[in-house]
């Protein structure tokens, strides 16, 4: 439960400070870059995004959607625009997530909590035209876009005998390092749309997957007697909620 608290601190901690930004971003918003064609544009203003969504596992286990503990997943964070079709973007996000052997003879299972801080540039595949200077345009109602970045994920297995989520009733295994909570690189490649609901407010679908620098986010690396060959990874699949600040 511990752990839970300090994620959800930094949700609301990555929610304050975007939303203690307005002036930046109107500063922004105020001063002109060009593109490749000399069109000036504006930069401005920053995004909010709030989601939640699900988690699917890959790794050591399987990955058969069957086999899927499928875990809740959400996310806080901020977004701003580099040039005409460039965003960076920061997000946190907390989510859970699990799986069964598809070895059955092995019988193994896991279940974990986890927090992400990443950093991601995106690409928008569909021109803009509302962010250049003089322009009556408004900005598209639909957006299709290409991501990838980096970040860190504070990973907590525990792995189990059974085919349930929650254990079995034979208690957790002991663990295979002893400084869990661990710490992690991932880098996200993912897509996604989002369609303008107002003008200040855009709702969309992102699907993302993870690459990971490890091999424990299961638990099971070590359990499998030299069977286990590749980093464990997994996918996120959310509904956003984007809010421009003015």
């Amino acid at each position: 439960m511990r752990f839970r608290s300090w994620i959800f601190k930094a949700l609301v901690a990555g929610v304050g400070v975007a939303g203690a930004l307005p002036a930046q971003a109107q500063f922004h918003r105020e001063v002109r870059h060009y593109n490749r064609q000399g069109r000036p544009y504006y930069r401005g203003p920053l995004h909010v995004t709030l989601a939640g969504g699900t988690t699917f596992y890959d790794g050591d286990l399987g990955n058969a959607l069957g086999d899927n503990f499928l875990g809740p997943a959400v996310s806080a964070g901020v977004r701003y625009r580099l040039t005409a079709h460039m965003h960076i973007a920061g997000e946190f996000s907390y989510f859970e997530m699990g799986a069964r052997d598809k070895a059955k003879e092995r019988g193994l299972a896991f279940t974990s909590t986890n927090g992400l801080g990443a950093v991601f540039l995106r690409f928008d595949l569909l021109p803009d035209e509302s962010i250049f200077a003089a322009s009556l345009a408004e900005a598209p109602v639909f957006q299709v876009y290409l991501q990838g970045g980096a970040g860190l994920v504070l990973y907590n297995p525990k792995s189990y005998l059974g085919t349930t989520r929650a254990g079995g009733q034979t208690g957790f295994l002991a663990p295979e390092r002893n400084d869990y909570p661990a710490l992690t690189g991932v880098f996200p490649v993912g897509a996604g749309f989002a369609v303008r609901l107002t003008d200040r407010l855009r709702a969309g679908l992102e699907g993302n997957y993870y690459f990971s620098a490890g091999d424990q986010l299961d638990d099971i690396s070590k359990r499998l007697n030299g069977a286990s060959r590749n980093n464990d990874g997994f996918a996120t699949v959310m509904l956003k909620l984007d809010y421009e600040l003015k």
